[in-house]
């Protein structure tokens, strides 16, 4: 047997370039499974050889589960045959959506390690997108928010910064800014044309529990009106008719990771993508 312990599990993922798309697909995978403790080992820019004999001498060391996205000849042949010798299992997620692009696209696909991290036009434009949005958090700059592609919008500790560099990271330019009922947000929130405004908002008892979990990690006290429980609940009511005043969406983050939250916000941004696309065509 592989592993005596079948709820624990060492997962090696080799690759030739940054490794994220294996972080990613092995994340995913473990998530639909219970009570598994999975060990990571990550074997980044394996492009060569003598690379590879030395990432083979770790796994053998810690039998496991062989994920690659490899996509040089010599060395993908190299770790498969070493696999088959250690009698270690082996799958290269990706093979399955390149072979059925090959067939649609009637190509052969590159065999060039790492093409999907050159710096193209697409790489600076999400370089572009993080230096914006790192200078328009928590309401700063809100002179040039015209420019941003979305406008986050919601009381304390709703995740807008993370959500906000979430976003950056997949190429949108984005500001966000806190609702705070003591101080209105400028008027040219509710006036922007090009982004698209969103508005965050939780369940008033998670937000307690949140905010006092976070003062108490900064050694404050957590007896202040931050935390109470009828001061967060007007916050809360404050911003939801703000936003329904103005018909801005609304995104509930209560039960949602910064993921999700963005996945949410990325299909509000397509959908009105497409409402103007749709409008376009019918003028």
């Amino acid at each position: 047997m592989l592993m005596a312990d079948r709820n624990r599990l060492h997962l090696h993922l080799v690759s030739d370039s940054t490794g994220e798309t294996l972080e990613s697909v092995a994340k995913a995978g473990l998530a639909r499974f219970e009570g598994v403790d999975a060990i990571k080992h990550f074997w980044p820019m394996v492009r060569s050889e003598g690379h590879l004999d030395r990432v083979i001498e770790e796994i053998a060391r810690r039998p496991g589960l062989v994920i690659h996205t490899l996509v040089d000849g010599g060395v993908r042949e190299r770790l498969e045959q070493r696999c088959r010798t250690l009698g270690l299992p082996m799958v290269s997620p990706l093979d399955p959506t390149i072979a059925a692009l090959s067939e649609l696209l009637g190509q052969v696909a590159t065999r060039r390690p790492g093409r999907q991290h050159v710096m193209d036009a697409a790489y600076f434009q999400r370089v572009d997108a993080i230096n914006y949005t790192m200078v328009h958090d928590d309401g700063a700059g809100h002179d040039d928010w015209e420019e941003a592609d979305i406008v986050l919008a919601g009381v304390s500790r709703t995740s807008k910064t993370p959500t906000s560099i979430y976003l950056a990271n997949r190429g949108y330019k984005t500001a966000n800014i806190p609702i705070v009922p003591q101080s209105p947000p400028p008027p040219v929130l509710f006036n922007l044309k090009r982004p698209l405004v969103v508005g965050l908002t939780t369940a008033p008892e998670r937000l307690v529990l949140i905010r006092r979990n976070r003062l108490l990690s900064l050694g404050q006290s957590p007896d202040t009106d931050y935390v109470d429980s009828g001061r967060v609940e007007s916050e809360v009511a404050f911003a939801r008719r703000l936003f329904a005043d103005h018909d801005i969406p609304v995104i509930d983050v209560t039960r949602r990771s910064i993921e999700e939250t963005a996945a949410a916000i990325i299909n509000l941004v397509h959908a009105r993508q497409d409402r103007a696309s749709d409008a376009a065509e019918t003028a």
